[in-house]
């Protein structure tokens, strides 16, 4: 007896194997094992496209093209990965222009002690949305694990 739909199982083993990956890209960009990425927004691949791309991709093949579950699917992941890739982005972009401004504050008022400056403690995220390239990467891997997901449950 299943416990969990198919469909939400191949969904968030998609997004569990993408958070994986981000770990084995960071070794790969950046020298060095953390398993800080894994809890981490942003990053290659989106663990949000590949979760709607797999959920989209399992619930094609499971109801048709044509149905209206395949529709919501598709246009809730569209949405989803529109919004990684832009809204998201561009906060995370903001986000990493105030952490230079607030270092180049501090900087200024080190020369002007009448410039009254308090520094944050707590930096603003700046990995919060995902480059185009990042997204793709996931809808890619979230569309094979909805393959693997729909075909693995067929006797």
């Amino acid at each position: 007896m299943n416990v969990m739909n198919r469909g939400i199982g191949t969904a968030i083993s998609a997004i569990l194997l993408a958070q994986g990956l981000k770990i084995a890209t960071y070794k790969v960009t950046k020298g060095k094992w953390d398993w800080k990425p894994f809890f981490q927004t942003g990053g290659m691949p989106s663990s949000h496209s590949a979760g709607v791309s797999a959920l989209a991709t399992y619930t094609a093949l499971e109801t048709g093209k044509h149905s209206v579950e395949t529709a919501l699917a598709v246009v809730f992941g569209v949405i989803v990965m529109y919004d990684a890739q832009g809204i998201r982005r561009h906060t995370g972009e903001i986000a990493r222009l105030v952490n230079d401004l607030d270092e180049d504050i501090e900087l200024l008022s080190g020369h002007y002690p009448d410039l009254f400056h308090a520094r944050r403690d707590v930096e603003l995220n700046e990995l919060l949305g995902h480059q185009p390239v990042e997204v793709g990467g996931g809808a890619a891997l979230g569309i094979v694990l909805g393959l693997i997901g729909y075909f693995s449950g067929k006797k």
